[in-house]
């Protein structure tokens, strides 16, 4: 006679979803990646790796294989020996939010760099955010100054806009964006430090910001001598907070510097887990990152407040068709480009307005301003596509009016370009400089 009740129980027995294993060992060390065995994690899980000697670290997990983890630790794996128990401490990747944040400077694990308690912050979000259905954005409709004459007048920005400031080393990118945390017109100003020197962190904080810009701003901190699993969280968590504050309505800007070390970061990432190296080998993920990230800023739901994002861009070898620029330009509603020549002959900001553009600034500026402003653009241009014969004096005047009148009015162009990093020029006086330089 057959046990009806004993054989649900095993039937029972052999469809139930076994329960995730939430400990397991190390079985093998690659570079900075940790291979796991008897566990079962998902993407993003933060993991404790406890060696029997006492030797503790804290990994995430980047990639699986069958049954085996990839972990990328936050720290050197110093001490740490196969057969090191492994535990999950923290199945997903969030981060606190609120007011708190405010006036804080805290690493990609969201702990105080500034000496001060950990801010307590009641919200918790996930570091990847939600995506915003691009037909529930709001337009870009309101114009927003920067207190740079050279992006005010010739490159002018909306709430919202995603712009690139693209550079070589050493012309001058981190004093620019100085400039733009202190004399911006934001409501809250995010700062994602990913990947860059360390003494800039507080020389940024110091210098740039000072107490007053750093009453309103939160400063995300990841130098390059940090994991690259760090500096990738520190990434997405300058995203989140940016999100958190916008969607309460207000203006943010969020500055990323650099998107460059970001792409590093998920390049030594993602060749640490196997994947294939392609493009100046940058594996396909970084191509899959970069505009996931661009696409978090920008106006939030029907116009409820807006993230204005400034991504620095570092072309290497001065190389302004490296695969990370290129997919800036594709990705972004413009850019700013630096010159080196420029920088080269002590002219600050070092903006080369032909390689720059503002795709936003038609549909921002009235048509009479547009015209003042394509006129300054046109007669810049010119003159530095004859500077050569100008200079060697093979030029005769009278052969072109429109360069005779770029000739006469190059000190002036010149002039209204330059501006100290201490100073700040609000947009009206800007436009009605423009005008005065080329008329109208």
């Amino acid at each position: 006679m057959i046990d009806f009740a004993a054989e649900v129980d095993r039937l029972s027995a052999s469809l139930r979803v076994a329960e995730p294993r939430k400990s397991g060992t190390l079985a093998r060390l690659v570079g900075m990646r940790l291979e796991a065995r008897g566990l079962m994690a998902p993407l993003g899980a933060c993991c404790e790796v406890v060696d029997p000697s006492g030797a503790r670290i804290e990994a995430e997990v980047v990639g699986f294989n069958d049954q085996t983890l990839y972990l990328m630790p936050f720290t050197e794996p110093q001490g740490i020996g196969p057969g090191a128990s492994v535990r999950v401490i923290n199945p997903s990747a969030s981060v606190g939010l609120g007011p708190e944040l405010l006036g804080r400077v805290i690493d990609g694990r969201g702990e105080p760099l500034d000496g001060k308690p950990a801010p307590r912050c009641d919200t918790r979000l996930s570091l990847q955010g939600r995506p915003v259905n691009p037909m529930e954005r709001g337009p870009i409709t309101q114009v927003l100054d920067v207190g740079v004459k050279a992006i005010n007048g010739m490159l002018t920005l909306g709430c919202g806009q995603r712009i690139g400031l693209i550079a070589g080393s050493g012309v001058g990118k981190s004093v620019l964006l100085g400039m733009l945390t202190r004399y911006t017109q934001a409501d809250v100003v995010v700062i994602g430090l990913i990947g860059e020197r360390g003494r800039e962190v507080q020389a940024f904080i110091e210098e740039s910001l000072g107490p007053e810009g750093l009453a309103k701003s939160v400063v995300v901190a990841a130098p390059a001598n940090v994991s690259p699993v760090l500096r990738l969280k520190a990434t997405l968590m300058t995203h989140t907070i940016a999100e958190y504050f916008r969607d309460q309505g207000k203006n943010v800007l969020m500055l990323v510097d650099s998107l460059t070390r970001v792409a590093h970061a998920q390049r030594e990432i993602g060749l640490a887990v196997g994947e294939p190296p392609t493009s100046k080998g940058y594996p396909p993920s970084v191509f899959a990152l970069l505009p996931n990230l661009i696409e978090r800023a920008g106006v939030g739901r029907h116009g409820l407040g807006s993230i204005t994002g400034i991504y620095t861009v570092l072309a290497e070898g001065d190389d302004a068709h490296d695969p990370v620029v290129d997919l800036a330009r594709a990705s972004l509603d413009g850019q700013v480009m630096l010159s080196r020549s420029l920088a080269d002959a002590a002219h600050y900001p070092a903006i080369d307005l032909n390689g720059s553009i503002s795709r936003i600034m038609p549909s921002l500026i009235e048509p009479a301003t547009l015209k003042q402003a394509n006129k300054f653009r046109r007669l810049w241009s010119l003159y530095q596509q004859n500077r050569d014969l100008i200079q060697v004096g093979a030029y005769v005047t009278g052969t072109n009016p429109e360069l005779d009148e770029a000739i006469r009015l190059r000190p002036a162009l010149e002039t209204f370009l330059r501006q100290d990093m201490h100073e700040g020029v609000v947009y009206p006086d800007c436009v009605a400089a423009v005008g005065g330089v080329v008329g109208g």
